[in-house]
C-alpha cells in the first residue's frame, strides 16, 4: 500500500544500520519524546525511465531487370505469278446503207410593222395670287403718374472712444528631443505557399509501388496517369529596416500677452421722415385694324399629247419539204477467242529471329533499423522514519539507489 505508515520489527541483520539512523533522528527532533526501541519504515515507490534498444526491419523494393532471349517472327512478303486462261467473246461489226425518206418543216421569218401609239399626260404648274382680309390688334401704350408716400430713416453719425483689450503672442524658443526613423528598405526573399495548378496527364514509366488499398507491393505499368502539378514560387519583398535616432529639434511656442488700447467707435442713429414721390406707370390699350394681303398659290393643269410609235415585229412561217437520206446500218457478229493472263499475287512467309529483352522483377530488401525507446520502471523502497513520523533526509537519498531495493523488508510487528 502506497504512502501508508506501517510498523515492523527490525531484524538483527540490519539492527546495526538502524542504530545510527535512530540516533540521528533523536538529535534532530527536539519536539519528540524518548525514541522507541524499534525503527518505523514507510514504503515509497520510485518511478524511473530505462532506455532500451530494439531492431526493426524496413522493407524496400528494388526493380531488377533480367535479360531473356526471345524468338520472334517477322513477315516477309514474296511476289509470285500465276496464269489464268479465259474465253473472250469479241464482237465483229459489219456496216451497210439504206435510203430513208422524211419530211422537214423549215421556218421562214418575215418582218411586219405594228402600230403602238399612246397618249401621254403631262401636268403644268401655274402660279396665281388671291387677296385675303384679316384683322390685327395693335397695342397703344399710355403713360400716367401716381403719388406714393413712404418713410425714410435718415442716419445721424457720432464718434466716441472705448478701451479695448487684445492679446499679443510672443515667440519663445525651446529644444525638444525627437526620435527619427532613419531606416532603409531591404530585399527579403519570401517563399510562397505551394499551389496546386491542377491535374494533368503525364507519362510515367513502369515502377514498383505499394497498393494503398491492400498494402501489397504491385507493379505499375508504363502509361499516362493523372498527376497533380505543384508550383513552388518565391518572391522578393521590400521590408523596412528601422533605425531610430534621437535628435534635438528647436521648437518655437507663442506665449499670450494682454495689452490695452483706445479704439474710436462710430455710432449711427436713425431719424424717421415722410417723403412723397411720383411714380410713372404705363397702360396698354388694344386697337383693332383691318388689313389686306396677297397670298400666292400654285395650280396644276393637265396637258395631253399623242405619241406615234411604229414597232417592227418578226413573224415565223413553217414551210414543209421532202428529203432523202442514207442511213448506215451496223450488224454485230460475236467471235469467241481464248486468252492467257498473268496475275501477280503476294505470299507471306514468317522468318524467325532472336531478340534480347529486359524483364523487370521486383526484389524485396530488408534494412535493419535500430531505435531507442524508454520503459517506465517502478521501484519500491523502504524509507525509515524518525520518532515524529518524518522521513530521514539521508534515508530518502539512499532510497533512490539500487541498494535500497535489494534490501530485505523488515518483518511486521504490531504497534
Amino acid at each position: 500500500m502506497k504512502n501508508k505508515i506501517k510498523r515492523f520489527a527490525i531484524p538483527a541483520a540490519i539492527l546495526t544500520a538502524t542504530i545510527g539512523w535512530c540516533s540521528f533522528a533523536t538529535a534532530q527532533t527536539a519536539c519528540c519524546v524518548d525514541a522507541p526501541s524499534c525503527q518505523t519504515f514507510r514504503l515509497v515507490y520510485h518511478t524511473s525511465c530505462e532506455e532500451r534498444q530494439a531492431t526493426a526491419y524496413r522493407v524496400e523494393y528494388q526493380t531488377v531487370y533480367d535479360e531473356r532471349q526471345v524468338t520472334r517472327y517477322k513477315p516477309v512478303w514474296e511476289t509470285r505469278v500465276r496464269e489464268n486462261r479465259y474465253t473472250v467473246a469479241r464482237p465483229v461489226i459489219e456496216t451497210s446503207e439504206r435510203e430513208e425518206r422524211y419530211t422537214v418543216s423549215r421556218p421562214v421569218w418575215e418582218t411586219q410593222t405594228r402600230d403602238e401609239s399612246y397618249i401621254q399626260v403631262r401636268y403644268v404648274q401655274e402660279t396665281a395670287e388671291r387677296e385675303e382680309c384679316y384683322t390685327v390688334s395693335r397695342p397703344v401704350w399710355e403713360t400716367h403718374e401716381r403719388e406714393e408716400w413712404y418713410t425714410v430713416q435718415k442716419p445721424v453719425r457720432q464718434t466716441c472712444y472705448r478701451t479695448e483689450n487684445y492679446t499679443v503672442m510672443q515667440p519663445v524658443t525651446t529644444c525638444r528631443t525627437q526620435y527619427v526613423d532613419q531606416g532603409c528598405f531591404v530585399n527579403q526573399t519570401v517563399a510562397l505557399p505551394p499551389t496546386v495548378s491542377g491535374n494533368r496527364l503525364r507519362w510515367q514509366s513502369g515502377m514498383a509501388m505499394t497498393n494503398p488499398a491492400t498494402g501489397l507491393p504491385t507493379y505499375q505499368r508504363p502509361g499516362l496517369y493523372w498527376t497533380q502539378t505543384i508550383n513552388q514560387q518565391t518572391e522578393v519583398r521590400r521590408v523596412w529596416m528601422p533605425n531610430i535616432v534621437a535628435q534635438q529639434v528647436p521648437q518655437t511656442t507663442y506665449v499670450p500677452k494682454v495689452c490695452s488700447r483706445q479704439v474710436p467707435v462710430e455710432t449711427i442713429s436713425y431719424q424717421t421722415e415722410r417723403v412723397c414721390r411720383k411714380v410713372p406707370y404705363q397702360t396698354c390699350r388694344m386697337v383693332a385694324e383691318q388689313r389686306v394681303r396677297k397670298v400666292p398659290y400654285t395650280v396644276c393643269r393637265e396637258v395631253r399629247e399623242q405619241i406615234v410609235r411604229k414597232v417592227p415585229v418578226k413573224v415565223c412561217r413553217i414551210v414543209t419539204e421532202q428529203c432523202v437520206r442514207k442511213v448506215p446500218v451496223s450488224v454485230c457478229k460475236t467471235v469467241y477467242e481464248e486468252r492467257v493472263e498473268k496475275v501477280p499475287y503476294q505470299v507471306c512467309r514468317q522468318v524467325a529471329y532472336q531478340e534480347t529483352i529486359r524483364v523487370p522483377r521486383c526484389v524485396e530488401k530488408r534494412i535493419p533499423v535500430t531505435y531507442t525507446y524508454k520503459v517506465q520502471k517502478v521501484t519500491p523502497c523502504w524509507v525509515p522514519l524518525d520518532a515524529c513520523g518524518e522521513p530521514l533526509v539521508s534515508c530518502v537519498e539512499t532510497c533512490t539507489s539500487d541498494a535500497a531495493v535489494t534490501s530485505a523488508a523488515p518483518k511486521q510487528q504490531p504497534t
